[in-house]
């Protein structure tokens, strides 16, 4: 593991005490909502507002972080809001203050996400890429575990009293920001002198190849609504608060599990072949769930879910990294980021409205079908890195 150097592990340290913060949260946060007068269909546009914001923003602060030549400054204020935004989701029940908070949270990820990922990049040669995206997103995804089973047992003791959690999620993430208070920037005096240059200007200047790649994971990211509608699809089967917890523990469990391995069995037979096996897996899922299920089988699809997580997440921005400008490696995985972001209030609206109109049913199987399609467009129009 030579290419997981301290910066590499202080950063997935300090995403595995984020996650936890925010997992913790994340599959009790449809109950809570609901509980305080929220419905699915503005459940739907709360995610979405929340994740534009934080798209709106990755794309800025990274083309800013490769202007100044500094990573960890964003990195840091983008953590340190992620921290304080949870305490300020259970002050007031009230719509416009949960979308303030929730939209706080969301700007900290989008200050942070393109310089970390940069940072993550610069530590590690081309054909370590996967394996260093895969580490990453691996101990990223064990906080998402630990996280969500410190709320199974709060939950246990004391079902239905959701409030306490935030401020419970608080600490972790403040241990996050503390670990980043140990760590040191690499110099960058050999680093090329950057210019600011506008949207469209450095769009036409990039490598076609990453133009192309830019363009697909933005429409798979048009189709791919919030993770919140499989823990809802649970929930509204008839599982308990608990079970629907331990399902999102378990797919959290999975995809730590796999992402490291198959991080590095992308350097070894391409990361184009791996990414292209999630989204058939992506596809086998969201077909499944347009069914009638019954409880067990939930875990066989979220089983699937995580490996589809593991196989894409981390190895889309490492497959961006390989065929962007090499100076220009925070704005581009920002710029991704930002896109998958605003594309995701689209989503994730749509997926709310349709199955609040037209049932589950009508939302998986449309997304299942898209996806399908678009898996052709990864085939043919892109090649391996």
């Amino acid at each position: 593991m030579s290419s997981i150097t301290r910066t590499v592990w202080i950063l997935s340290l300090v995403s595995l005490f984020t996650d936890m913060a925010s997992d913790m949260l994340y599959p009790v946060l449809p109950s809570y909502l609901s509980s305080i007068g929220f419905s699915i269909a503005v459940i739907g546009l709360l995610e979405g507002v929340a994740e534009a914001t934080a798209g709106l923003s990755k794309g800025y602060f990274g083309h800013l972080s490769d202007l100044s030549g500094k990573r960890l400054p964003f990195v840091r204020m983008g953590y340190a809001l992620s921290a304080i935004s949870k305490p300020l989701m259970a002050i007031f029940p009230q719509v416009l203050w949960i979308f303030g908070a929730r939209t706080l949270d969301r700007l900290g990820k989008g200050m942070r996400s393109g310089a970390r990922d940069a940072m993550l990049a610069d530590e590690s040669e081309k054909s370590e890429r996967g394996t260093v995206f895969g580490f990453h997103r691996s101990m990223d995804t064990v906080g998402a575990a630990l996280g969500p089973m410190l709320a199974l047992v709060w939950l246990y003791f004391r079902p239905g009293d959701y409030i306490p959690l935030f401020f419970i999620a608080f600490v972790p993430g403040l241990v996050s920001v503390v670990l980043l208070f140990i760590m040191r920037e690499k110099p960058v005096s050999d680093r090329p002198p950057q210019k600011r240059v506008k949207f469209f200007e450095g769009w036409k200047n990039s490598p076609a190849q990453y133009k192309w790649l830019i363009l697909g994971l933005g429409i798979f990211a048009l189709l791919n609504s919030s993770d919140i509608f499989l823990l809802l699809r649970a929930k509204q089967s008839g599982l308990a608060d608990s079970e629907v917890v331990g399902l999102y523990i378990f797919y959290n469990l999975v995809f730590a599990l796999f992402a490291y391995p198959l991080g590095r069995l992308s350097d070894k037979i391409g990361l184009k072949r791996i990414f292209i096996s999630g989204l058939f897996v992506f596809v086998l899922v969201y077909a499944l769930m347009s069914l009638g299920l019954q409880g067990w089988m939930f875990y066989l699809l979220f089983l699937l879910y995580g490996i589809y997580a593991a196989a894409t997440e981390g190895l889309a921005k490492a497959w961006i990294s390989k065929v962007c400008a090499p100076d220009q490696k925070a704005t581009a995985i920002g710029t991704y980021a930002g896109i998958q972001s605003v594309c995701a209030l689209f989503a994730s609206s749509w997926a709310g409205f349709l199955w609040q109109w037209q049932g589950f049913g009508a939302m998986f199987a449309s997304t299942a079908l898209l996806v399908a399609v678009l898996i052709l467009f990864f085939v043919f129009k892109l090649r391996e890195p």
